[in-house]
């Protein structure tokens, strides 16, 4: 199965649009810093934690650089979820600039 990747760039305009992201590296990596709002769903609980993902609108899917989104939205997308995935991942995000939080809440 194919699964849609989109740039930093995209992956920011979408987020500000209000597009969900949502982070599925491991609880240390996402305290470092992530896309603010992102919640955390390690890939490990993905499977288990489904419905927790947006079954409407599209989902963005992101972790450090980009290979463990990937086999997260291939999964969903096989659960009917339209998961997309973004390049180059929190590492793309961090060097293009754009915000992030710290801590174990997905802050704003």
């Amino acid at each position: 199965m194919t699964v849609p990747e989109i740039d930093i760039a995209e992956a920011a305009r979408r987020h500000a649009a209000g597009t969900t992201v949502i982070d599925v590296r491991e609880p240390d990596e996402y305290v470092e810093g992530h896309v603010p709002g992102a919640p955390l769903i390690p890939l490990g609980e993905v499977m288990e934690r489904v419905d927790e993902f947006p079954t409407v609108d599209e989902v963005l899917i992101i972790c450090k650089v980009g290979g463990r989104s990937a086999r997260a939205a291939q999964f969903l997308r096989g659960q009917g979820i339209d998961a997309i995935n973004i390049a180059g991942g929190t590492m793309a995000w961090i060097e293009a600039g754009h915000p992030v939080v710290t801590g174990d809440e997905p802050g704003s």
